[in-house]
Formats: structure tokens, sequence, C-alpha cells
């Protein structure tokens, strides 16, 4: 029998783990905590007590919460990662024997559908770059910013801590701190490198081994929301009117990769995926407009 340990100290010691062990994101470790913050308010609720330890909850209440984020019109997907930090929490209970069991072991979410990922057609590529002015520092750094996540594929979260030291331009590559804080080494176009030496020639910053890559007028280190507003006014303009994320660039990377005969490992890893099923969902992609190539070239396709 596990010794009850208070809720607030077991969520304490969960966040020292999973900062300090696991040496995950901060980004990920805040979506930990929202998911956990209401978790734990939806088990207050349920168990209609105020004074509960986390040994109380069982199968029951987390399929009745998964219930209520459904009924709630959670996406499957949100669903299944709120699941699964319930389910790294109580396993993390369970080995620090402050609970018997992990009653979200055996819990399987209902399977998300694999929407197949928004991205930009090789014209449309061309035509963004042809139609970004570079005749101003801040139209420089703009395209830049593109340049750098369709030529090297980087996460928004990657490009954003970039310092001018992660870049070298002679050697054509990058240094990308990805998910669980993971260093790799990526290509660097030579476009995009073109770019990001005209953009800081154009401010001034070029021997700077320091600073941040990407700075507002004022010098500090765009936030992610400006470089997402930034990447989305230009997107939107290449795709019509679409609405579309900085991710969009990532998922573009991949697909022209593939179309192009790149071996799905070699994608695998210029991305930082740590598992190859998540990189197939490209080559879904890359087949539905081979089917459509084919259906729309072969005289007896239909």
């Amino acid at each position: 029998m596990s010794l009850p340990l208070r809720r607030a100290d077991a969520r304490a010691d969960f966040g020292r783990w999973i900062d300090g062990e696991r040496r995950l994101s901060t980004h990920t470790i805040a979506a930990y905590q929202r998911d956990l913050d209401q978790f734990e308010a939806f088990v207050g609720g349920w168990l209609a007590c105020e004074e509960w330890d986390w040994a109380a909850v069982d199968r029951l209440t987390i399929r009745a919460w998964l219930a209520e984020l459904d009924a709630r019109g959670r996406a499957p997907t949100t669903i299944t990662r709120k699941l699964s930090t319930v389910r790294v929490f109580l396993g993390f209970l369970h080995r620090t024997g402050a609970v018997d069991d992990n009653p979200a072991r055996l819990i399987a979410a209902r399977a998300p559908s694999r929407r197949l990922p928004a991205f930009l057609s090789r014209s449309q590529i061309e035509s963004l770059f042809e139609a970004m002015p570079a005749d101003d520092p801040r139209s420089m750094r703009d395209k830049a910013i593109l340049e750098l996540l369709y030529s090297s594929g980087l996460r928004l979260a990657e490009l954003h801590q970039l310092d001018v030291g992660d870049v070298n331009l002679d050697a054509g590559t990058v240094r990308v701190l990805g998910k669980g804080r993971k260093e790799r080494i990526t290509p660097l176009g030579r476009e995009a490198g073109h770019a990001i030496r005209r953009y800081l020639d154009a401010a001034g910053r070029t021997g700077c081994f320091t600073e941040c890559l990407f700075a507002s007028r004022n010098g500090s280190r765009l936030s992610r929301r400006q470089i997402q507003r930034i990447v989305g006014r230009w997107l939107a303009s290449a795709s019509g009117g679409e609405a579309m994320s900085p991710h969009a660039l990532r998922h573009t990377f991949a697909t022209h990769l593939l179309d192009e005969g790149a071996d799905l490992l070699a994608v695998k890893e210029l991305l930082g995926h740590s598992s190859l099923s998540t990189t197939r969902i490209y080559t879904h992609t890359s087949r539905e407009r081979l089917l459509e190539t084919y259906r729309l070239a072969h005289p007896r396709a239909d």
C-alpha cells in the first residue's frame, strides 16, 4: 500500500522530474502543467470532494474526463495529448511509490484522423520569394526568416531561439536545438544563406556571435507571436489568402524533398523526428499528388 502524497507535493515532484531528468522544453512543460491543472480541477468536481489524493483516481475517472473533453468539442489530437500527459504523470507517481497503479496505462484514446499537412507548391514558393522586396532591413529580415524555414525545415520554436553564432554561413549549416533539447546540425541552402547574410549586413550585425539571430528594431529577440504574424502574412499572399502557420514551410520542405526522391530516413533526420512514423505522413502527401497526376494524365485512369 502506497503512502498518500499531497497533491501539490506530487505535482512539484513531477515538475522537477520533467524539467531535470526528461529535459523537456519550457513549451512542453507548460503544456503538461496546463493539462494537469485541467485534469485536477475535473477530478475535484467528479469526486465532489476538496480533500483527495491522486490514489483516488481510477480508470472511470479518467474515462469521464475524456468523455467531457469530447462533449466540449475538443479535437481527437488534443484529447490524445491530454491523456498522454495524465498517463505520464500517473506513471511517474506509480514508479515513485505515490500510487499503487497507473490507471491510465491501458486506456486507449480515440484514434485521431490524420489530416494531410498544408504546404505550398513549387510555383507558390518561387512566387513567394520573387515577390518579397529586398530594399530595406525589415523586408530582408522577413525574407531571411522564410528562406531559413523552407531551406532547413525548422520548427517555429527552433528558429525563434537561434543566435547568430548558430548559423555557419561558410559551411552552410545551422546548429538547432530541437525537441527534448536534442541538438542537430541541418544544412542551410544557398539562397537562405544569401538572404541571412544580406539581412545581417544591412542590420550591421555581421561578426556578432552572441546576439539573437532575428531581432526587432530595438534589438530584442523577435517573439514567437511576431514570427508567426510575419510568416502568416507572407504565406497568405502566396496561397491566395489561405491562413497558414510557419509549420506549413516545414511541411513544404519535407514534401518537396520526398517529391524529388529523398530518402525517408534522411528526411526524418533533417526534421529532427524521433520516430519514423511521424515522418511517414509526408509520404501520404506525396502519394496523393502522385495519384492525382495519374488520374489526370492516364487515358484509362477513370
